[in-house]
């Protein structure tokens, strides 16, 4: 298969880059699609990044409504496979049980994405029904970093971030329950936002007051890329329960400005939880980097119960993954998880938590309303939070004391060693926050190392606005200008 750009440009190029050339009409969505499926063909067997790739649309890019004057249009775009669902195509979430499984409608946020003219041609592989750190089950699928085939992409957005980080395509949908945007972003190198509660729909199934810690977002290369994607895509669908946040000024032209002389509170010290002394030093120089561009930056800690926060994170991913599989087993009539078909430490958790009550969830909903009020006092004198993407390493393959596949007796011990590395994204998703991973940092390793900024709620716009201002800094070189080992430019 002959591409249509060189591999070399195509890197080069974002999704707003790509849509530029589609309406100069120098290249067609066919072509751009059949691009990427190249890509796929080249890479995936090394990265295992994709699951599917939907060949229909690839021939006929409008066959699936998408919009052709979209502001991505004709823009390649995989989904996740987990979260909205796409008409006719598979949704299997990862798991073995859910093989098969095939979504009757669109949800309201895909329906968005064609809208904005992002043309939905594949779906990347999550493990199982995104609750751990990497989508790594052998019986499944092992999608491996691009950097390093040897080190995890971690989760639970695992192919989306490989894809992307690869070259193989410009943007791509991810989610984030506790960093599932944010860490793989960090560990591949990739920019990830996971917005305030109040920005992506997640109707009709869900809403933010039944999935209060999750959030939908993507991964990009470009600051440009991520604002557009949040313009066009954002906004509640009739019924919602809370309201949806409004700006009066689009993040794509907010963007070109820089932002006024920002307060930031700087920290690797959460709780019982610190990042190991690489990280730190990593840490320090992108305060310095900030404090050149004319930053306050200071070095300060949330004034909260720690302790207190991971248990309610740990409370709330138990119940939530509890109902899920609940639901599941109701929908195929079984009374148990089968062993064969669901991973030991989902099975754990639904033991765990298929009992809980509505006093349980009051306790959980009290401390995460404790905890946002206290990180909201905390922001009347700051602006940002600027913390590492992660406490530790980019875990090596077959690292299974993070995997669902762990043989962990202990739900709770699980978690604490998610904590243990993931220590700083889940407070983003207990108080409703905005978080961005930026990829300015490296271990020492050289596998990228993600720096981490949480804003209050509604302020996504100011994240992205100290990204691009970064972005200019660093003339577009994140990543120090660095590309993967596996990558579309070897092709």
């Amino acid at each position: 298969m002959n591409v249509a750009i060189n591999w070399n440009e195509w890197a080069n190029l974002d999704a707003m880059g790509v849509a530029k050339l589609v309406q100069k009409g120098e290249v067609t969505p066919q072509e751009v699609a059949n691009q990427v499926t190249k890509g796929v063909q080249e890479l995936n067997p090394q990265i295992n990044a994709v699951i599917e790739v939907f060949d229909d649309v690839v021939n006929d890019p409008l066959s699936d409504g998408m919009n052709s004057n979209g502001i991505f249009a004709g823009v390649p775009f995989f989904m996740k496979d987990l979260g909205p669902a796409v008409k006719g195509r598979l949704q299997e979430r990862g798991s073995l049980l859910m093989q098969g499984n095939r979504s009757q409608y669109d949800s309201f946020l895909t329906k968005k994405f064609r809208q904005a003219g992002l043309n939905i041609m594949g779906r990347t592989t999550t493990p199982e029904f995104g609750l751990c750190s990497s989508a790594e089950n052998p019986e499944v699928y092992i999608t491996r970093n691009p950097w390093n085939l040897d080190y995890t992409t971690c989760g639970s957005s695992a192919g989306t971030a490989a894809s992307v980080a690869a070259g193989i395509i410009p943007i791509a949908h991810a989610t984030d329950g506790g960093g599932s945007i944010r860490i793989p972003a960090g560990v591949n190198g990739n920019i990830g936002l996971k917005p305030s509660r109040g920005v992506f729909s997640g109707a009709p199934d869900s809403s933010d007051l039944m999935n209060v810690v999750s959030a939908q977002g993507c991964h990009t290369r470009t600051i440009r890329d991520t604002a557009a994607f949040v313009d066009h895509c954002r906004g509640g669908a009739p019924g919602e329960f809370m309201p949806y946040w409004t700006q009066q000024e689009s993040y794509s032209e907010l963007i070109k400005r820089n932002p006024k002389k920002l307060r930031i509170a700087v920290s690797h010290e959460w709780g019982d939880y610190k990042a190991t002394s690489h990280i730190v030093s990593e840490l320090k120089k992108t305060a310095d980097y900030l404090e050149g561009l004319g930053h306050h930056v200071e070095w300060a800690v949330p004034n909260l119960d720690l302790r207190a926060t991971y248990e309610a994170q740990t409370s709330a991913y138990i119940m939530k993954f509890a109902q899920t599989i609940s639901d599941i087993l109701e929908q195929k009539n079984m009374a148990y998880p089968p062993a064969d078909l669901i991973e030991p430490m989902c099975i754990r958790v639904w033991e765990e938590g298929r009992f809980a009550s509505y006093a349980d969830r009051v306790k959980m909903e009290t401390m995460f309303n404790e905890i946002s009020r206290h990180m909201a006092t905390f922001f009347e004198d700051w602006d940002l939070v600027l913390t590492p993407t992660m406490a530790k390493p980019t875990p090596l393959i077959g690292t299974r004391e993070y995997l669902t596949i762990s043989d962990n007796p202990s739900v709770f011990d699980w978690f604490e060693n998610l904590w243990s590395i993931f220590s700083y994204t889940p407070i983003a998703n207990i108080c409703g926050l905005p978080g961005i991973s930026l990829p300015m940092a490296e271990l020492e390793n050289g596998l990228p190392l993600g720096m981490h900024m949480l804003a209050p709620q509604g302020k996504d716009g100011l994240l992205l606005q100290l990204g691009a201002q970064i972005e200019r800094e660093l003339n577009g070189n994140w990543n120090h200008g660095r590309k993967p080992a596996n990558h579309v430019t070897t092709i």
